[in-house]
């Protein structure tokens, strides 16, 4: 089904009963099948205010979900905060299977997950897939890890021989999770699995544009064996429901803009909770003169308009080495005008819509206050109402200038402004001139000069040769953002052990660790300075 095939109405309204038979037909996800979704919500209440849903790509409501209050919260608290006690007190080595039968329903009900995401979203299909991927990798590689990670950890005692010290990754208690509607499935779900690994209860507040997906999800869990109300969800808008979750749970992981992540970090900490959280990002993409041309240019249109440019990883500033930046530019306008824009559930187009009219309004902002000023658009830079109510075209600027919007703030849209660069100074120094510092990328056939360019930038991942998915897809090593575009770090250890309260136990064997009854204190003195100048030359000692 295509984005203007026969479907009318406007986001918002409520359908009438021969639109559903319609939609029953054509759409793959039924809307029998969104209601029994929406039935998982915790509500406090019997009878609850619904919240319309709009499928963004074909503009007409697909559904509602109830429309929480702070009452919902407190009952979704209540009741993972009951279940979360039992579930602590299981092994890990109990818990770890569940996750691995839920990655291996996930891959098998992968094409159910991605029409799901697709319908709520209005992503191309290949953009869906990467979330069931995601997902799928993360339940995977904690399952076979989280178990190493968490296990009772020997440390150095005091003194030697006589201190025996371990260290416990205690669970925090009830993960809060506010999740936004870019990756509805990824980022709902892959922060939640270590956390109930971990021994935690969850509670979910999804984006309100996005709340079937996580839905879907919580459905395959319980499926796989996770016990009933260890994992909850509620829905509504974050203004609503983010204060009062926040102020119930004892942890809160936030994606999303930096400005609600610095409101996120001021409510937390009233409450003197952590937090975990991956803001925005500016992202620039490095081309270097020996880079090969043609993968670069490849990386350039999947880095800037994979969902649409909707992703905190996304380049949007792209800096070009002179010698190669005139064939780049023509290339890559050449190859944007060549995009297959649409909205259907196979893989035909290569992008879809925006999810929502505020991010239309903001890309069609930014493009046309950038041409006010003097940019020149390269490619793109319309917006597309034949194809659906939100799309808009993948747009490349050039002469962009300070003075403009989108020279430093973050678009999140399918909008790249492109920069010629001289000498490497030049490029690490634009590429850091920026608030935010999430993901960045290098192309070169010099792969350790690369790196060695990398460690220059003051961003939490940078790919080479590649533009987002090499850093994130390695879910071993940590993931996150520096300066304002984050704090903590999702994927490997710590992505698990944010949601552990370390534990120190230590055993004092033989002796006490202080004066010793019967001895002098200037005789302990002596003993103790000896052996702590014997442990400086000693360093097996401590």
């Amino acid at each position: 089904m295509h984005a203007n095939a026969r479907f009318g109405g406007k986001p918002g309204e409520t359908l009438s009963h021969s639109m559903e038979l319609e939609q029953e037909e054509a759409w793959p996800v039924s809307p029998k099948e969104l209601r029994r979704l929406a039935g998982q919500v915790t509500t406090a209440a019997v009878q609850r205010e619904q919240m319309a849903v709009c499928a963004p790509a074909l503009g007409v409501n697909m559904g509602t979900v109830p429309n929480c209050t702070a009452a919902d919260v407190d009952t979704a608290v209540t009741r993972a905060r009951n279940a979360q006690a039992a579930w602590a007190r299981r092994s890990i080595a109990e818990r770890a299977p569940i996750l691995l039968r839920f990655h291996d329903l996930v891959l098998r009900r992968r094409e159910h997950l991605m029409d799901v995401i697709q319908l709520e979203s209005g992503k191309a299909r290949r953009d869906a897939l990467e979330e069931v991927l995601d997902v799928a990798i993360n339940a995977r590689y904690y399952a076979r890890h989280g178990p190493e990670y968490l296990a009772p950890r020997r440390r150095r005692g005091a003194l030697p021989l006589v201190t025996a010290a371990w260290e416990n990754r205690r669970p925090i208690g009830v993960v809060g999770i506010i999740a936004p509607w870019n990756y509805p499935l990824t980022l709902a779900v892959s922060d939640a699995l270590p956390a109930l690994l971990a021994g935690n209860a969850v509670v979910l507040k999804p984006a309100q544009y996005t709340p079937y997906a996580g839905l879907a999800a919580l459905e395959l869990l319980r499926e796989a064996g996770l016990p009933p109300n260890l994992f909850q969800v509620v829905t509504g808008a974050g203004s609503d429901l983010g204060e009062p979750l926040i102020a119930s749970v004892d942890f809160v992981c936030f994606t999303g803009s930096t400005a609600t992540g610095r409101i996120v970090a001021r409510q937390a900490g009233q409450h003197m909770i952590q937090t975990s959280m991956e803001l925005g990002g500016k992202n620039p993409m490095l081309v270097l003169a020996d880079a090969n041309l043609e993968r670069a240019v490849v990386g350039a249109i999947r880095g800037a308009f994979a969902n649409a440019g909707q992703l905190c990883i996304a380049m949007e500033r792209l800096y070009v080495q002179r010698p190669l930046y005139d064939r780049f530019v023509e290339r890559l306008a050449t190859r944007m005008r060549q995009l297959e824009l649409g909205f259907t559930f196979d893989y035909g187009p290569e992008m879809g819509s925006l999810t929502a009219q505020e991010q239309l309004e903001k890309t069609r902002e930014h493009v046309e206050d950038a041409v006010a000023r003097g940019a020149t658009v390269l490619a793109g830079g319309r917006a597309r109402p034949d194809l659906g109510p939100f799309f808009y075209e993948p747009t490349l600027l050039a002469g962009v200038t300070p003075e403009m919007k989108v020279f430093g703030e973050e678009t999140f849209g399918p909008v790249l402004s492109i920069y010629p660069f001289d000498g490497i100074e030049e490029a690490i120094a634009a590429a850091n001139d920026t608030q935010y510092g999430l993901n960045g990328s290098i192309w070169t056939r010099d792969v350790e000069y690369g790196r060695t360019v990398a460690a220059r930038l003051r961003v939490g991942s940078v790919n080479i040769n590649e533009s987002y998915a090499a850093a994130w897809g390695s879910v071993d090593a940590p993931m996150g953002g520096m300066k304002a575009s984050g704090v903590g770090r999702r994927h490997g250890r710590e992505g698990i052990w944010r949601y552990t309260e370390p534990q120190t136990v230590a055993v004092q064997h033989l002796v006490p660790l202080g004066p010793v009854p019967g001895v002098h204190p200037r005789i302990y003195e002596t003993i103790v300075v000896g052996m702590l100048k014997l442990m400086r030359y000693l360093p097996g000692l401590g």
